[in-house]
């Protein structure tokens, strides 16, 4: 049987099992997303109540094999800001985020690195959608889906930041053509997002929408309950 302890580890979704379980899925540090059983843990003498929440960090363990592993420790980790209002938002939008494109097993250290950063970025007070841009573009990328941004797909040609282009998920950006089934925004847009450099109002405007294409096509077509929310 696996056993694994002093896990660093962010609780993406929980929900009730039996009577006074839970079911966790958990994003760690060195193992990815894991899915565990918390036994007992909706017991008022349950000495795991009140831990497993979200956006916090925690150090867990666990024990077995396979898709659902048993909860054997858990006990707060460093501390994290409190986020309210849109930022608490923000918080739910990359839980939901991360649960439906990351997949359990893979290796997620960086998302884990990226996405512990993104918090403490949305605590301190920095620009909640340029912090979900640079969070959406890692985790994309740490996934394997890296967006191209600097180059045309038509010729490889250096983006022009004066010039618009329709973004296509499976290409990227081509010049403009009159009929696309891709989204049109500025190359200003692309490069900032390229050079970690925060755009103006704007290029935040196209690269929410950039990503929200993206995100689509990589869920089949699917979408967040999240951007329901209003985020920017």
């Amino acid at each position: 049987m696996n056993r694994v302890g002093d896990q660093p580890a962010f609780v993406l979704h929980s929900r009730p099992y039996r009577e006074t379980s839970l079911l966790v899925d958990a994003l760690t540090r060195d193992h990815g997303q894991v899915g565990l059983v918390a036994r007992g843990v909706r017991k008022e003498k349950s000495r795991w109540r009140g831990v497993l929440q979200p956006l916090q960090q925690l150090q867990i363990g666990w024990s077995g094999n396979g898709e659902l592993v048993t909860l054997t420790a858990a006990e707060s980790g460093p501390a994290m800001p409190t986020l309210t209002g849109e930022r608490l938002f923000a918080g739910i939008y990359l839980n939901e985020l991360v649960l439906r494109l990351g997949r359990r097993g893979d290796d997620q250290m960086r998302t884990f690195e990226d996405y512990e950063q993104c918090l403490q970025r949305l605590g301190a007070g920095e620009s909640t959608g340029w912090t979900l841009r640079r969070f959406e573009r890692d985790f994309l990328q740490n996934l394997g889906y890296a967006l191209p941004l600097m180059h045309s797909a038509d010729d490889r040609s250096d983006i022009d930041p004066d010039g618009e282009y329709d973004y296509e998920v499976e290409a990227g950006p081509r010049a403009p053509m009159s009929r696309s089934s891709g989204l049109r925004l500025r190359g200003s847009s692309l490069l900032a997002l390229a050079a970690d450099r925060a755009p103006d109002a704007t290029g935040l405007r196209d690269l929410r929408q950039l990503m929200r294409l993206v995100i689509r096509h990589h869920l089949g077509g699917g979408v967040l309950n999240a951007w329901k929310l209003r985020l920017r």
